[in-house]
């Protein structure tokens, strides 16, 4: 084996990896009862995060960046002048056990450019899946990227042998996905989607009649849509993310930040900086839909297309709805509850634990870990000690940014080197 050139692939198929966010590994539990390599069940994989939030804990790799398909947005496009390689199917089952053994990673993230063919590349991806699984007996976490276009056949064989599946739909319109790649057809992101839904939901009926019934892409599917690199709203994104989640059952859609690598007129600039605050802002109102009881046209509508950017979605929400506050915690119900900002749900639980044995005050509301800083303006409890002031949703406004600190910095960190180990101490 030429170590050198399998070095010179894990740099370059590496690093054209870090573009895709959706790399969670989390919702399997395939344990490991063979005494082969590797466990995925319990809590999960351990993650270790960049500063901007992407799991690194995954070997997390392109098959290959040939790529078949000219995509303006994509650092593999086929006109992009990049050094190219591939990895055979067993250089990338040798280096996963390795890494793995040497306790560097805890599974598995193969993607890759579509060379030939949409099934060829399919069809290997299965290959690096299915060798680990039954020649090496690695019962580790296995997360393959669904190929747009790929026949069902190898779908099915695909989430027998992967933890989760996922075909990103890359751009949230079929209007921006003609503009920036042309050469692909919205359908072919969602026939893989509608095969895996339907294989899963047919497994799970057959594993209640028959235990023995194998796994099927146990950790779900989901997928990723592109911020910034076109004209959408946050409405228009959180549409879009709502229909995937409600039509193909998405465990997750990832939202990622347009990183601009193209001096295409019809991207932003190289230079322009990545809208990291947007795309936490669409996390959030994700997690707020999923959660916590919001519907979109609550968070988005036609007066309101684009989520605030110095505050967070439920505290927007909030200050355009005071007519409904305040709420008082020792009766409001759960759902009136989770809609005060500063109240997680873990908090939101332990006020209707504890209101059965007492009348909650603000120093209670303060053990149980409640954000008093921005709820003190949106409830009231057993106390006489609370904002009687009639302030308006601006003056609310401006004394919460007034007392809090923002967590995102301007700086942009890239993926962890593999070969950096000052890096691989985080």
């Amino acid at each position: 084996m030429n170590f050198d050139r399998i070095k010179e692939k894990l740099t370059i198929l590496a690093d054209a990896a870090k573009y895709d966010v959706s790399c969670s590994s989390s919702g399997s539990k395939r344990q490991n009862t063979t005494k082969g390599l590797g466990d995925s069940s319990g809590m999960g994989i351990c993650h270790s995060y960049t500063e901007d939030g992407r799991c690194i804990s995954l070997l997390k790799i392109l098959l290959t960046n040939h790529c078949i398909f000219d995509c303006a947005y994509c650092v593999t496009r086929k006109s992009n002048d990049i050094k190219r390689a591939a990895f055979k199917v067993q250089e990338v089952v040798d280096l996963t056990i390795n890494f793995y053994r040497r306790n560097y990673i805890e599974g598995l993230f193969l993607s890759s450019g579509i060379f030939k063919s949409p099934d060829t590349t399919m069809e290997r991806l299965v290959q690096v899946a299915k060798k680990l699984r039954l020649e090496e007996n690695f019962n580790g976490y296995i997360h393959l990227k669904s190929i747009p276009g790929a026949s069902d056949e190898l779908m099915h064989e695909a989430g027998l042998y992967a933890d989760r599946l996922s075909v990103n739909i890359e751009i949230p319109t079929k209007e921006g996905l003609k503009l920036l790649a042309p050469d692909k057809q919205r359908k072919d992101f969602l026939q893989p989607m509608k095969k895996v839904k339907n294989e899963i939901i047919k497994y799970k009926a057959e594993k209640k009649l028959i235990k023995s019934t194998p796994k099927f892409a146990p950790a779900g599917q989901s997928t990723q849509m592109i911020v910034g690199a076109t004209q959408e709203t946050d409405a228009q994104i959180m549409y879009t993310a709502a229909y995937f989640y409600k039509k193909y059952q998405m465990k997750r859609v990832y939202y990622s930040g347009y990183i601009p690598i193209s001096y295409d007129p019809r991207l932003p600039s190289i230079g322009t900086e990545v809208p990291m605050l947007r795309e936490n802002r669409l996390y959030q109102t994700d997690w707020l839909m999923r959660f916590y009881g919001f519907s979109i046209e609550e968070l988005l509508n036609k007066e309101h297309p684009n989520l605030d950017s110095d505050i967070d979605p439920k505290l927007s929400w909030a200050l355009r709805n005071l007519h409904l506050f305040p709420v008082d915690v020792n009766k409001a119900e759960k759902q009136m509850l989770a809609r005060i900002p500063g109240l997680g749900m873990k908090s939101v639980y332990k006020i209707l634990g504890a209101r059965k044995y007492r009348n909650l005050n603000w120093e209670h509301l303060k053990k149980i870990g409640v954000a008093l800083n921005r709820a003190r303006y949106f409830m009231v409890c057993n106390s006489s000690d609370y904002e009687k002031r009639d302030l308006s949703a601006a003056s609310i406004k401006s004394l919460i940014l007034h007392n809090s600190a923002s967590k995102f910095r301007n700086t942009y960190s890239n993926q962890l080197n593999l070969f950096d180990k000052q890096d691989a101490l985080i």
